[in-house]
């Protein structure tokens, strides 16, 4: 097996981590973790969402399920389990056995943001002109422990929305840019252990973090390239997917950077989880 890392951070890459069933296929947008130390996999073939054990022995997979674009997946404190559909606009809600909780965001409906709306693609971002409401191609999830839902609402905005556990909207955050508060692609969303927001500001290259009314508080960079995700375990050290470098970086909690390895393909298992 491979060994990626430093000193400080060394891992061993497991190829071929899954067992799938005979004749499956899973093409992982992303993957997320619930407190059991089940992995859920959201899935662009037929299987949407695929259940493992940590050792990536099959579980279970839900049935009845249809999602128009897999994007992002995450598993909250109780584990309920969190889908973004990019392209039906939409954040739902489920049990970890795949029963419909709620939804956020009327499926179907695009924000006006200046982008094309006929058109589905991950370039939308290029063309924004101006903030909109949600949702217009949404990227990311997170849940506060007071229940508040953040959403990176990215591929054809450019705003953070943040929502009361009911799914009722309390505000958004965001322009087009690369000032302070200002994003080009707001990709990923995570809550540290202090409550703070890290948002993924993906094609200006760095990680902002926010209080949860939007303050901005600190911006990070560390030479990043194209940051997805970036999710901190329990002493607050930040594990970053790098998108368009096909890297992974280790950060400390003011964003230096620990270990850095990569160049290809990234999927990232977290409790938190990330999508492409």
């Amino acid at each position: 097996m491979v060994k990626v890392g430093s000193s400080e951070r060394s891992y061993t890459v497991d190829s071929n981590w899954e067992k799938l069933p005979p004749g499956w296929e899973a093409p992982m947008a992303a993957v997320a973790v619930d407190s059991k130390d089940r992995v859920y996999g959201f899935n662009r073939g037929i299987h949407k969402v695929i259940i493992f054990d940590k050792d990536g022995n099959y579980l279970d997979h839900w049935k009845d399920v249809d999602f128009i674009f897999p994007h992002a997946i995450y598993a909250d404190d109780d584990d309920n389990i969190w889908i973004v559909d990019r392209d039906a606009g939409q954040v739902l809600k489920y049990t970890s056995d795949g029963e419909l909780l709620m939804s956020i965001g009327e499926r179907g409906y695009r924000s006006d943001t200046g982008a094309d709306n006929s058109v589905f693609t991950s370039d939308g971002f290029k063309d924004v002109t101006h903030a909109g409401e949600p949702f217009n191609l949404p990227a990311g999830v997170a849940v506060a422990s007071s229940g508040d839902v953040f959403v990176a609402d990215g591929y054809a905005n450019c705003r953070v929305h943040r929502f009361d556990s009911e799914g009722n909207h309390i505000l958004s955050w965001g322009e087009p840019g690369q000032g302070k508060g200002q994003f080009m692609l707001p990709h990923g969303v995570s809550i540290d252990v202090h409550g703070t927001v890290l948002v993924s500001d993906r094609e200006n290259n760095r990680i902002q973090a926010f209080d949860q009314d939007g303050t901005f508080l600190s911006e990070w960079a560390t030479g990043l390239i194209g940051p997805a995700l970036v999710w901190q375990d329990s002493i607050g050290d930040g594990f970053v997917p790098e998108h368009n470098g096909g890297n992974f970086s280790v950060l400390s909690s003011v964003g230096d950077q620990i270990a850095r390895w990569g160049g290809g393909t990234i999927y990232f298992l977290s409790r938190s989880g990330w999508g492409q």
